[in-house]
């Protein structure tokens, strides 16, 4: 009996490694399998597109039926029943056969609503429903963006709230500059995101649905419909805005709505991706210099060679997911540029793998920026260093000003300086060794009254940076709060 059993469990393991191997043959998107959302990648799959499909021809032909048409209420009832339950392997035989997505969808629809099947899609072109659930999806998407976002930003300002006041050595050009805070720093990748922010708040408000347009966008099937009724065709319009969550509809179109709103919002997708590699990037120089790190896990493995490293994997990550993010910009742009006349079939397939594919690389970036951000590290230390290897220069005008108050003579003094710190630049140079510049000054009788500890004190040299940190968040990041509250304490999980 105990045998039976165990051969049985290793069939059962057999099997399930043969079920395992046979699914692994194909081609999976990575976007889907390790990197966005289980929220995002739902927004985009085939059971949420074509159940909007549904609900848009069941708003149709309520639509109709108020407007007068010969629609039933049974009709409309049975149509709101088979909402979800769509039987995806008839639409897929009725594709292959009719070579027409919508069309499948209509006979599947119509196969399990016999009563409303006469009537579903009445008087609609195909993009009556394939356009207005791109722009139900493209205002979700974005909806779902901006929390994250919010929180990415909200987890920048703890962090610079937090550090303030920490001295670091600025770098322009990636050569030492004047001395900043590790806050003010921060503020900047927090204010390129705000705008974003504010890029994107703009599309979600100026979304409107396509409506009913018909074929050239005349709507004169429509028209037709209501035996030449003006009024009526405009209140379809109005009435289908409604009750798909609209509060209007494009003026005018041909037969899809313009492609320049697909433009516009990767547009703001690649400026997200931009505000992310930036800030990614300076993540992985700072790491270069050991100043600051992104978080490392426990038992997380930086190389499988060099088994030291801590390699900001998630930095580079964000980089490589926002460079695609924002290759895909100029595929919507070239698309809107080509749209013949009325219309044209050759953006459906650009836009079935554009649209999708940089929402869920988008929401991925978002969800690693938080991860990030939320866990900084810092070593204060290594910044104190790096400073003190370059503040004797930066700061020989303060000690020149500080001798001259002592009593010195000020064209002697900066003779002297001259001549130190060319010295103590030749040694860190051609000699490989450290800065003494302050060293060579200290010995030096002419400076014999300084208090250097006081002159070399780094916040001397920060400027105004904790103050415009403070200020940053008091005037700008306090009122995105206050918009959205909760949202800025949304958690991610990275998957991998």
């Amino acid at each position: 009996m105990f045998n039976a059993l165990k051969v049985q469990r290793a069939e059962r393991k057999h099997i399930g490694i043969l079920i395992m191997n046979e699914r692994n043959k194909d081609y999976d998107n990575p976007l889907i399998t390790r990197y966005a959302s289980r929220e995002m990648i739902e927004l985009w799959g085939p059971q949420r597109k074509f159940s909007t499909w549904r609900r848009l021809w069941v708003a149709l032909a309520e639509a109709e039926r108020e407007l007068g048409l010969g629609i039933t209420g049974e009709q409309i009832s049975e149509l709101k029943k088979h909402v979800e339950d769509i039987d995806f392997a008839a639409a897929e035989q009725y594709e292959r056969k009719l070579r027409h997505d919508v069309m499948a969808h209509v006979h599947a629809y119509g196969d399990v609503c016999p009563t409303a099947r006469a009537i579903i899609h009445l008087g609609a072109t195909s993009c009556y429903v394939t356009d207005n659930t791109d722009l139900l999806l493209l205002r979700e998407g974005l909806t779902m963006l901006r929390g994250r976002l919010v929180a990415v930003i909200g987890k920048l300002a703890d962090f610079a709230e937090k550090t303030k006041d920490l001295p670091c050595l600025a770098l322009t050009h990636f050569q030492p500059a004047q001395p900043t805070t590790v806050g003010k720093r921060a503020c900047l990748w927090a204010h390129d995101f705000v705008l974003d922010l504010e890029e994107l708040e703009h599309r979600i408000a100026q979304f409107k649905a396509l409506g009913s347009k018909g074929t050239t966008g005349t709507q004169a099937s429509f028209l037709e419909l209501f035996k030449g009724d003006h009024k009526k065709v405009k209140q379809l319009d109005e009435l289908i805005c409604r009750k798909i969550g609209f509060e209007a509809c494009y003026p005018v179109s041909g037969q899809t709505y313009s492609r320049k709103i697909d433009a516009q919002v990767l547009a703001v997708l690649s400026g997200i991706a931009q505000s992310a590699h930036k800030m990614a990037t300076d993540l992985r120089l700072l790491a270069h210099r050991k100043e600051v790190e992104e978080p490392f896990e426990r038992d997380q493995i930086g190389s499988s060679a060099m088994a030291y490293k801590r390699n900001p994997m998630r930095s580079e990550r964000i980089c490589s997911l926002a460079r695609f993010v924002m290759s895909l910009e100029s595929s919507a742009a070239q698309t809107a540029a080509v749209q013949w006349l009325e219309r044209t079939l050759d953006d459906s397939a650009n836009r079935r793998l554009t649209l999708p594919q940089a929402f869920l690389a988008a929401d991925a970036v978002l969800i690693l920026c938080q991860n990030v951000c939320g866990g900084l590290v810092v070593y204060p230390q290594v910044m104190r260093a790096h400073l003190e290897a370059e503040l004797p220069f930066m700061a020989t005008e303060n000690i020149l000003m500080a001798a001259v108050a002592a009593g010195g003579d000020r064209q002697d003094l900066h003779e002297r300086i001259r001549r130190h710190s060319q010295a103590a630049a030749k040694a860190v140079k051609e000699e490989g060794g450290r800065n003494d510049l302050l060293d060579r000054l200290a010995a030096d009788p002419a400076f014999a009254k300084l208090d250097f500890s006081a002159v070399m004190d780094p916040a001397q040299f920060v400027g105004r940076a904790p103050r415009q940190v403070e200020d940053f968040i008091k005037e700008v990041i306090a009122p995105i709060r206050q918009r959205y509250g909760a949202l800025s304490s949304q958690e991610a999980e990275v998957k991998v």
